[in-house]
This record gives C-alpha cells, sequence and structure tokens, in this order.
C-alpha cells in the first residue's frame, strides 16, 4: 500500500470516527467526558480536523522510515504533499464529513 493511500485511508477513519463515537462508545471509567462529546461548531470540527491531519502526517513519516533508503525521500515528499493538500481542503473534508 503506498503511503498515500495510508493517509487517505487514515484521513477517512478520522472523518468518520465522530459518528462512530457517536453511534458505539461507552464511557469507561476514569475516561474524560470530552472524549465523548462530539464537535458542536464547525470551528470545534475544523480544529479536531486539523489535529488528526497531522497526526495522519506524523504516522507516515514513520511508516516512511520504515522504507528501504532508496524509496524514503520520495515516500517523505508525498506525505507532505498529502498533508499539504489536506490542509488546504479541511474546510471542504469538515463539511463534507458533517453534512446529515
Amino acid at each position: 500500500m503506498t503511503i498515500h493511500k495510508t493517509l487517505l485511508a487514515a484521513l477517512f477513519a478520522c472523518s468518520l470516527a465522530p459518528l462512530a463515537l457517536a453511534q458505539t462508545a461507552t464511557p469507561q471509567p476514569g475516561d474524560p467526558q470530552r472524549w465523548y462529546q462530539e464537535d458542536s461548531t464547525a470551528q470545534a470540527q475544523l480544529r479536531t480536523l486539523r489535529k488528526e491531519i497531522a497526526a495522519a502526517l506524523a504516522e507516515a513519516k514513520k511508516a516512511c522510515r520504515l522504507e528501504p533508503s532508496a524509496a524514503r525521500a520520495t515516500c517523505l515528499k508525498d506525505a507532505q504533499d498529502t498533508y499539504r493538500q489536506d490542509m488546504a481542503n479541511a474546510e471542504k473534508l469538515r463539511a463534507a464529513a458533517h453534512t446529515q
């Protein structure tokens, strides 16, 4: 699986996480209540999405370090390009994930 597909899969999973959390998560003892509260405003949703995009970049960089040295630079460049593209389209991604 290429790093681009990995990043897209991670972003897609993150965009669905609030829906899955709201439907199936049961608070566990000791968990902060905020983990179970959906972002109520577009600004909060966007802030969370940006954090998720940054986390996806960190995961991609981690995966790139496992690549052979010949492919590592390309992998890191692709990861950074995907990050920039996702950040540039963050509002569109947020809107698509929260239309209901």
